[in-house]
């Protein structure tokens, strides 16, 4: 049944390939007008999901649909509309001597699975991607989100109807670890894979699969706070970067602060106060806070305290003697997600930018902005850890591959 499920998908990519981009176009847009006048539905079908799921689980606030995401999705899906075409551009073009004209070209990968946890939106963030790339998309979701996975591709499949789209364009899975074992062994139906989620469903899928993977790695993510940093930056960077969302991977785990600026910590705090925010903090740290920031949110830290994406309002803090401290800090405990360094000093800038081994590096802004619209991208497939072929926030480009086209007139190879 599945590999009939899979071999669907790959007959709906081949139709894909003859979609102009105006019909893609006006697909996507009649997805977002949908999702805004069926959102009661999808709530409904989302409270169901909410009702399993303990309030306090971090997963919680990314299970949760409102009708102000419900118009932040639909925006995100029309924005995707509006942008160019990623398909058909030439990437290199170049003619031969003996006259062979060779041109590489921007082609879809065909068939991209994608393999998430309880985060509904990415359901509709893929579909508008892989469609405006050319690919059909497998959807293995989480039991955790299953009643909204499947209003959503319902209403999207009711949209593909009404264009006369092959409706396989979009699949959702079954909810069970079968249907993920089987998507990650599809070999020569599925392209591609790209896992998104914990780490401990990241690690499984790069070790399981024997398709392609692309992996979008978990957040660790550190602000380091040099001796010639701005106190008022810092605390408006640090706040943002923990408390904006705590729950997505973009969010500050640990922050480093240079020994000479202890005295400021107090300064740099305050703002978490107003979210409850948890600190451990070694003891430098803990004793220049002592007395400063709420006793019932202030803990020692442990070696566990460092390398852990929290998901929830709890931050590391760390001491360290120097910028070059803080960079084999991050080296150890950094997953190659997104890393900042707060600094008025343009060499320590350069240095940290250079030597921090992420995929987005900052000076002076926080981690929270490591997002594919952020970026003027569209709607993110994810955020890549990996070197290989993508890094970053993954949309339009990340996700289509290329073919050479070579046009000749009868040259043949010597011997």
């Amino acid at each position: 049944m599945l590999k009939e499920i899979f071999t669907q998908a790959k007959e709906a990519s081949i139709d894909l390939a003859l979609l102009d981009n105006d019909t893609i176009n006006q697909v996507l847009l009649a997805v977002a007008d949908k999702a805004i006048a069926e959102t009661d539905t999808i709530l409904a079908a989302n409270a169901k999901d909410l009702n399993r799921m303990d309030e306090a689980n971090p997963m919680y606030d990314r299970l949760k649909l409102t009708k102000e995401r419900m118009e932040g999705i639909a925006g995100d899906t029309r924005k995707v509309a509006t942008l160019p075409s990623p398909l058909g551009r030439v990437l290199k073009h170049t003619v031969l001597p003996n006259g062979l004209d060779l041109k590489r070209v921007s082609v879809p990968f065909g068939v991209i699975g994608i393999v998430y946890e309880a985060r509904p939106n990415v359901t509709f963030d893929v579909f508008a991607l892989c469609l405006k790339a050319g690919s059909a998309c497998i959807l293995k979701g989480g039991k955790d989100a299953d009643d909204s996975n499947h209003a959503i591709v319902s209403l999207i499949k009711e949209v593909l109807k009404d264009f006369h789209i092959n409706e396989n364009a979009i699949t959702l899975l079954p909810a069970t670890h079968e249907a993920t074992g089987a998507l990650l062994h599809a070999n020569g139906l599925v392209d591609l894979v790209i896992p998104r989620g914990s780490k401990r469903l990241i690690d499984f899928v790069r070790q399981e699969a024997s398709v392609p993977v692309i992996e979008t790695g978990a957040g660790v993510c550190h602000a380091y706070f040099d001796k010639d940093g701005d106190t008022e930056k810092g605390a408006r960077i640090i706040n943002n970067a923990k408390t904006r969302r705590v729950s997505v991977c973009n969010a500050l785990d640990c922050t480093l602060v240079h020994e000479d600026r202890l005295a400021d910590l107090p300064a740099i705090c305050a703002p978490l106060k107003e979210s409850h925010v948890l600190i451990y903090a070694d003891e430098p740290a803990i004793a220049m806070l002592n007395g400063n920031y709420p006793a019932d949110l202030l803990k020692p830290s442990t070696e566990e305290s460092y390398g852990t994406e929290f998901q929830s309002y709890t931050m590391a803090i760390k001491t360290v003697t120097s910028a070059d401290e803080a960079i084999r800090h991050i080296r150890r405990f950094g997953s190659g997600h997104s890393e900042c360094i707060i600094t008025e000093n343009r060499t320590t800038a350069d240095r940290f930018l250079a030597q921090v081994d992420a995929a987005c590096v900052y000076h002076n802004a926080p981690t929270s902005f490591t997002d594919g619209a952020q970026f003027g991208l569209g709607a993110e497939i994810g955020i890549s850890t990996q070197k290989l072929h993508a890094r970053g926030p993954m949309a339009l480009e990340e996700i289509c591959t290329y073919k050479w086209l070579i046009e000749g007139d009868g040259q043949v190879r010597p011997k």
